[in-house]
């Protein structure tokens, strides 16, 4: 292989490898002043105060919130009762009957004392950019904080902050408890980055469901008392 051919091919190696890791560098750096790890250090201090919080989904076992799902819950009902959020927007996947992430979230959360009333269901929280436009554009949000594990969380605060929300985002750092599992969804997060990064910016992809418009989540925060059909989405 003659020198010249060798550095083209080198070329080619660190562009390649430049357009692959800049949508990972668009997530941090967007999201770097917006992000706090819930830990035992006081971390709620680290939160500003906001109107909803957004729990994204992440998966059932046995139609039960999933490890880290139920830890996304916990941190969200530490936030409610810290009178960091007003409402929690529960954001999941019910594409299917008997699958329902969203009735299993709220479930979840009633079991722990967090009132009924609090809780906005999204039926149709497929993945992170359809919940973030959906909180937005069918919800009404504004102003939100966004819960997830700490792997993910660039990204989701930077998407919720491209879909037009005031977003602070929560994370949790799984690494101590699921190693495996959360070094697993790290490595994910390179190509899932990179489809998020085409939805938001290239395509600015419309969610799979983007309506009809929903009030309860405005209602809550109004002060007022939902009324019985306040729940987004399919089931």
């Amino acid at each position: 292989m003659n020198r010249k051919l060798q550095r083209r091919l080198f070329q080619a190696l660190v562009l390649a490898s430049v357009l692959a890791l800049a949508p990972m560098t668009w997530a941090w750096l967007g999201s770097s002043p917006h992000r706090a790890v819930a830990d035992s250090g006081g971390w709620l201090a680290r939160v500003p105060d906001s109107q909803t919080a957004l729990v994204l989904g992440a998966g059932l076992y046995g139609g039960r919130p999933s490890p880290m799902l139920a830890r996304r819950l916990d941190i969200a009902a530490e936030l409610y009762r810290a009178g960091k959020v007003k409402a929690l927007l529960l954001s999941g996947d019910n594409s299917r009957k008997d699958y329902d992430e969203p009735t299993a979230m709220h479930d979840y959360l009633a079991a722990r004392g967090v009132p009924h009333e609090v809780m906005v269901l999204d039926y149709a929280g497929f993945d992170t950019w359809d919940s973030c436009v959906r909180a937005r554009q069918v919800f009404g949000a504004e102003r939100l904080t966004v819960v997830t594990q700490l792997f993910h969380l660039p990204r989701a605060v930077t998407l919720c902050r491209t879909a037009g929300l005031e977003t602070f985002g929560v994370g949790d750092d799984s690494t101590g408890q699921w190693a495996a599992a959360t070094y697993a969804y790290a490595t994910r997060e390179l190509l899932a980055t990179a489809k998020a990064f085409a939805d938001s910016v290239v395509l600015r992809s419309p969610p799979v469901f983007p309506g009809p418009r929903e009030t309860s989540l405005e209602t809550i925060l109004a002060g007022k008392r939902p009324g019985s059909g306040g729940h987004g989405g399919h089931r």
